[in-house]
């Protein structure tokens, strides 16, 4: 699977219900935990990983169908490229216009990157959408 220009919206709701356990199975533990500063500390490290399961899902998206705007797709994709090439520090693609002002999460270029469950289930929410109505 080198390029893909549309996915079936099964496996978009598939993709959407798989993070959606992964986010309710956190929540368990975290009630469990009681405010365990361990958990507190588990947290962004849980959701940033959470950010490059979201991309790997469709990694093969083509990049005219995702557009350059600044969309949720390339807030996910500059999240994870930041993530994994850039130890966690926001760094945007010059190709790109993601735009603090605009954008789902409202990290501006050389913030590190700290999601907590609030704001990764805003950015998920927001993501897959956004695939829904591009790749469907």
């Amino acid at each position: 699977m080198l390029a893909v220009s549309s996915y079936p919206p099964e496996y978009v709701k598939q993709c959407r219900a798989n993070v959606d356990a992964l986010v309710k199975a956190y929540k368990k533990v975290a009630v469990a935990a009681k405010g365990d500063a361990a958990v507190t500390k588990f947290a962004p490290l849980f959701f940033n990983h959470l950010v490059l399961a979201l991309d790997e899902y469709f990694v093969h998206r083509l990049r005219n169908v995702e557009g350059k705007d600044g969309n949720p797709c390339n807030e996910v994709r500059v999240l994870a490229t930041s993530l994994m090439l850039h130890d966690g520090i926001l760094t945007v693609e010059k190709s790109i216009k993601l735009s603090p002002a605009t954008s789902v999460l409202g990290l501006e270029p050389g913030d590190h990157i700290d999601l907590d469950e609030k704001s990764f289930a805003k950015l998920a929410t927001a993501y897959f959408d956004e695939i829904a109505a591009r790749f469907t």
